[in-house]
């Protein structure tokens, strides 16, 4: 599912910050920004621009030149981050509804086309880039879980739930697949050609994959994180790059193994997992509080060192539900 970078909301909350007069804290679904006072109220509908958000020059996003201009290839825009105003956090843009020009929009409707919003990537290193074979693969999903901020309705159902928690690293998604007789790997969005010098390809070899994929005689892919130098500026201090799992896809029954299937999977053939960090978890009570236990030491901090984990993904053991918390501790570092 395509990520909703701008779309119809309803203004949940507003609350003063403390020693300004000036600017309040909106709630939009799970996410808290900072807005000018009396811009809206409580129940207003408005547009919502999530972080990451690559927003065009035009007159109406001029404000943002001083803080969130950037360049994206050939294209200059405003980037929307996280940030912290007067000691508050805001995460994104609210804009009133008449930004769409009488658009006759309905609440929720995803208007990231109508306004020009893409979402911001990063420059990547021509290691990682590759050259394409095709799209990303149609019969396997992407590895893109929702923000439970964007989960805030199914909230109070998923407390009845228990999950595993995993870590989410940061590195480069990539996708290894055996599909009847050919054995292929993705990046986030593209299947890429087999290459002397790319590193996803080198880290497949490395792995044994192609050989090993090609001996389980089924139709399956392996979805993980790749980290090492390189990528991400190397944060684990990891010489050279290999690739932790934390999905396995049955291709033809387009299902993930359940948990235990996929530890069985890994330790056959001796692949790393991502780390586990709770196989017991039940959410707390608020999003706020799930954000908080969010944060903390990544389990791959070079010894003596702290690394900021990037954040959690939480999932059933039947994948059935899945979701990531990234730490906000994490995006403001990274900024």
């Amino acid at each position: 599912m395509e990520r909703k970078l701008a779309s119809v909301v309803v203004i949940d909350d507003l609350q003063p910050i403390a020693g300004a007069d000036l600017i309040e804290v909106a709630t939009v679904k799970g996410w808290k920004l900072v807005v000018k006072k009396q811009e809206f109220r409580i129940g207003d509908h408005a547009v919502y621009c999530e972080i990451d958000s690559f927003l065009p020059e035009k007159d109406e996003f001029e404000f943002l030149r001083k803080s969130s201009f950037r360049k994206m290839g050939d294209q200059s825009g405003f980037r929307l981050k996280t940030m912290k105003l007067r000691g508050q956090l805001s995460q994104g843009l609210l804009l009133p509804v008449t930004v769409l020009n009488g658009y006759a929009y309905t609440l929720g409707e995803d208007v990231s086309a109508i306004l020009g919003i893409v979402k911001y990537e990063p420059p990547v290193p021509a290691s990682l880039a590759g050259m394409a074979k095709g799209n990303f693969p149609i019969f396997i999903p992407k590895t893109d879980e929702e923000r439970i901020q964007n989960l805030s309705a199914e909230y109070e159902a998923y407390k009845k739930e228990s999950f595993y928690v995993t870590e989410k690293l940061d590195g480069s998604s990539a996708t290894f697949y055996f599909r009847d007789g050919e054995f292929g790997v993705c990046s986030r969005n593209l299947d890429l050609l087999e290459t002397a010098d790319n590193t996803f390809w080198k880290v497949a070899r490395l792995l044994d994959l192609p050989m090993r994929l090609t001996a389980l005689g089924k139709n399956i892919a392996l979805q993980g994180e790749l980290i090492g130098e390189g990528i991400q500026g190397n944060p684990y201090g990891i010489k050279g790059q290999t690739a932790r799992f934390f999905n396995a896809f049955d291709i033809d029954a387009y299902a993930y193994l359940p948990l235990n299937d996929f530890r069985e999977l890994m330790d056959e053939f001796g692949w790393e997992h991502v780390p586990i960090l709770d196989e017991a978890f039940t959410l707390p009570d608020t999003v706020d509080e799930l954000l908080l236990a969010a944060e903390g030491n990544s389990a791959l901090s070079p010894a003596g060192k702290h690394v900021e984990r990037e954040g959690v993904v939480i999932r059933s053991a039947d994948k059935r539900i899945s979701f990531k918390v990234i730490s906000n501790k994490f995006l403001l570092n990274e900024n």
